[in-house]
């Protein structure tokens, strides 16, 4: 497993809390986006925890450039906070989600483990969910997804819509459960990556 972070401190403190994970048997540190590329072939990381905001090459554009070489890496983001708009264009160039890095420590291995598991029955290395294309939205929870990428509340999206605000969040509940997602940065994440919003 590689972690690549700028900050010495949230480094180790990542590196400890992933070490004991089923199925991560070394962590090794990248202090950035550059050194990253570079280690990656080396080291051939199952997993690749990714700050999203660096100095030099930052997150996004570093899963970019790992990606288009080599398009088998598992790359995770994260975030300080949830930077919908960063998380979202590292996802549509193919990483496969993000954690807040705050998060709790079993949150943080629930999440590495989710993506070796996935990826054990994934040959391909695509997450399963967009196998199969993108899942079929109506017309309303595409305009909801929309008004979300922009960062509108549900009451702005509702204005926007002539709905009322309860209405946009049963429509951004079944978008949820239709995308696979837990929230609405999850949700426009793959929406980007599934190209429903551009």
């Amino acid at each position: 497993m590689l972690v690549c972070d700028d900050s010495p401190l949230v480094r180790e403190g990542l590196r400890r809390a992933v070490a004991g994970v089923p199925g991560v048997t070394r962590v090794v540190g990248a202090s950035s986006g550059e050194e990253a590329l570079v280690r990656w072939p080396v080291e051939r990381p199952s997993v690749v925890l990714m700050d999203v905001r660096m100095p030099g090459l930052g997150g996004v554009e570093a899963t970019r450039r790992l990606l288009s070489r080599h398009p088998e890496a598992n790359v995770v983001m994260l975030t300080v906070a949830e930077d919908a708009d960063g998380v979202a264009r590292a996802v549509s160039c193919g990483a496969r989600g993000y954690v807040v890095k705050d998060a709790a420590r079993d949150e943080l291995a629930a999440a590495v483990l989710h993506v070796i598991t996935e990826t054990a029955g994934s040959p391909s290395g695509a997450p399963r969910r967009v196998e199969g294309g993108a899942p079929a939205l109506t017309e309303r929870e595409v305009q909801v997804l929309t008004g979300m990428s922009r960062g509108r509340s549900n009451a702005e999206i509702g204005k926007e819509l002539f709905l009322s605000e309860d209405t946009v969040k049963t429509h951004a509940r079944r978008l949820f459960r239709k995308l696979g997602a837990a929230d609405r940065a999850q949700a426009v994440a793959v929406g980007y990556r599934l190209r429903i919003v551009r």
